[in-house]
């Protein structure tokens, strides 16, 4: 059986009646809950908290929360838009970094559209020296993303990542295949609804997952990106990494906008590279709503500004 409060809040963020009311309370409200989790709802904002968290000598990567595109035209719209983005953050003199999911580009209407919409998005983003990591959504997704990740990798696009979801089961053959590609993974636990035939259900086994793959990544991976908040695991990977002499600019660790800013911190003060998940824009209440299912502590933490303000929101992730 799925755990009850993330399959509980699972459902609550695909309600059209909550989404609707969540939109007259979003991060740009006063004393809003989602400003916790969400830096703002406009590029602006995004961009304003990324050189806050630079000067903090933190890495940024932003993503663009829009809605699921399901037609041609949407799915043009949101290229355009990211592509509008690039232009944006390349103005703005912010690190050059952006996550993003391919339903946004048109992955629901057919392959070749979403492929030929990452492409446009990948050829300027290679010109002005950005990053592009491809967010894994859930498992209907993952062999069509990977495999169009695979087909740019193939036509040489190289300025391109992919994040891989630790608790699936498939997932060590797939990030033993990135490896052997030298691909750049975001290594995540995974905050989707799953069937026990897909992903493991206990935390412990799915911390040992999570363990185990970061070790391959740090023996195997290029430039890996590990993302867990989890003090026991992070602990564990530093070990790990000292003890095979890896060089500290070789990977780093990657944590959620507003979550463990304590954590985030104290590694970079002790010489981490650090890259904090900036989400931004309309369709903030999904991805909200997965942060409280991760763990309800969440909800009563994201109830307490005075919480916030000291960093002590903990989602051991």
């Amino acid at each position: 059986m799925y755990p009850r409060p993330k399959a509980l809040f699972f459902a609550l963020s695909r309600s059209a009646t909550l989404t609707r009311f969540a939109s007259q309370h979003g991060p740009g409200t006063p004393d809003s809950l989602a400003g916790r989790f969400v830096a703002g709802e406009t590029v602006e904002a995004a961009i304003d908290m990324s050189r806050r968290l630079q000067s903090q000598g933190r890495l940024v990567t932003l993503d663009h929360l829009d809605k699921r595109v399901t037609t041609l035209d949407e799915s043009t719209a949101a290229t355009t838009e990211y592509i509008r983005l690039i232009d944006v953050i390349m103005r703005a003199g912010i690190e050059r970094n952006i996550s993003l999911k391919l339903t946004q580009l048109g992955l629901d209407v057919d392959r070749a559209t979403c492929l030929d919409n990452l492409r446009r998005i990948l050829e300027p983003a290679a010109r002005q020296g950005f990053f592009i990591r491809i967010n894994m959504e859930h498992s209907p997704y993952i062999e069509q993303t990977i495999d169009i990740f695979e087909t740019l990798w193939h036509y040489e696009y190289r300025n391109v990542g992919v994040a891989l979801q630790s608790y699936l089961h498939r997932t060590e053959a797939d990030l033993r295949r990135m490896n052997e590609l030298g691909a750049r993974v975001r290594l995540v636990k995974g905050a989707y609804k799953e069937p026990s035939s897909a992903a493991l259900r206990h935390k412990d086994d799915r911390d040992r997952a999570f363990v185990r793959q970061a070790h391959l990544l740090l023996d195997s991976g290029t430039y890996p990106a590990i993302a867990t908040h989890d003090p026991n695991i992070i602990e564990q990977v530093r070990t790990y990494a000292d003890a095979r002499g890896l060089a500290k600019d070789r990977w780093e660790f990657q944590m959620l906008y507003g979550i463990r800013h304590d954590l985030q911190a104290s590694l970079v003060s002790a010489g981490y590279r650090v890259r904090v998940y900036v989400p931004f824009g309309s369709g903030w209440f999904p991805y909200f709503m997965r942060r409280m299912g991760e763990r309800p502590l969440n909800v009563g933490l994201a109830l307490k500004p005075r919480a916030y303000a000291r960093g002590s929101i903990n989602v051991r992730a």
